[in-house]
């Protein structure tokens, strides 16, 4: 247990100092692209400078809840404060979707009469951006599938690198063919690409707080597992949920097929940690003459005693 714990502790300071330099990455390309779009005229780099200061503000957003998810929870905060984590990706992508409409709707207007804007110029700077975002995107890729927080500032991340793809490809169809519709067309992918983001950030994150089955386990299965083991005769009140990142809990009853029932316990956690990966779980062990009760149908029935 304490070599569990100091391993989670390692691997959320290795998430803050990731989202650290990521944050400081984001913060500075941000400020030249700004600069860059002000300069050209781009709706495409001004676009990709917002969906980058949202990035500044899901990653600060990011760090501070790994911070919080660390400290102290107290008795009230029975599971600890893991789902500040699963809040802040919440956040993030009700954030992209935010910054998606805003491009769409100013891209629309500008698709109906572009503007001109410099290409060599937005080449130049998004082609810089997407280093940046490369640099960032290798930085967070590490953490990104055991942490939703950390896989949220990743997809802003990767939003914004694709964001700088379709830039340098508007920059150069400009600088080429003086095609001043490719710079809000870009604008435009940029955004359909950032709401699929967005929608699969959303869907996990909702998932843990509506606290759904994690979709990689089938609970049919783990039923029928738990059935199928010696001694069981039903299982009933089967639950399984997400605490935070990658924390599955479940709770269950067993209906012992006889009064006998010593091992039981242990060979039910046995089958749930080996096959399942489930660390967490709270398994009621049931005699046969309790089968199918509740608390509140044991309580009424013993109030109606005399």
């Amino acid at each position: 247990m304490h070599d569990q714990r100091g391993g989670a502790a390692q691997a959320a300071a290795a998430n803050r100092r990731r989202l650290t330099l990521a944050l400081c990455l984001a913060a500075v390309y941000m400020v030249a692209e700004v600069v860059g779009g002000l300069l050209t005229g781009s709706l495409a780099l001004l676009a990709d400078a917002t969906h980058m200061l949202s990035d500044v503000a899901a990653l600060s957003m990011a760090l501070l809840a790994s911070w919080v998810v660390t400290r102290p929870s107290g008795l009230r905060w029975t599971y600890g404060l893991a789902r500040a984590e699963i809040l802040a990706a919440l956040a993030q992508g009700a954030a992209l979707v935010a910054v998606a409409v805003l491009i769409v709707l100013e891209a629309l207007e500008r698709l109906a009469d572009p503007p001109a804007v410099l290409g060599p110029g937005i080449l130049a700077v998004a082609s810089g951006g997407l280093l940046v975002n490369l640099v960032g995107l290798w930085v967070l890729g590490a953490g990104r599938h055991e942490n939703l927080n950390i896989r949220g500032a990743w997809l802003h991340v990767l939003g914004d690198a694709l964001g700088s793809v379709g830039a340098m490809i508007a920059g150069f169809l400009i600088w080429r063919f003086g095609w001043q519709w490719a710079d809000p067309a870009a604008s435009l992918a940029i955004s359909a690409l950032v709401l699929v983001s967005a929608w699969h950030l959303l869907r996990e994150a909702v998932d843990v707080l509506m606290e759904a089955a994690p979709r990689h386990l089938d609970l049919e299965q783990i039923e029928a597992a738990l059935a199928g083991l010696p001694g069981v005769r039903q299982v009933h009140d089967l639950h399984v949920w997400t605490i935070g990142n990658g924390e599955i809990s479940l709770s269950c009853h067993l209906v012992a097929a006889g009064e006998g029932s010593d091992g039981l316990l242990s060979e039910a956690y046995l089958l749930l940690g080996s096959r399942f990966g489930i660390d967490h779980a709270t398994v009621q062990i049931e005699p046969p003459r309790f089968a199918g009760q509740t608390p509140r149908s044991v309580c009424a029935g013993a109030c109606a005693r005399p």
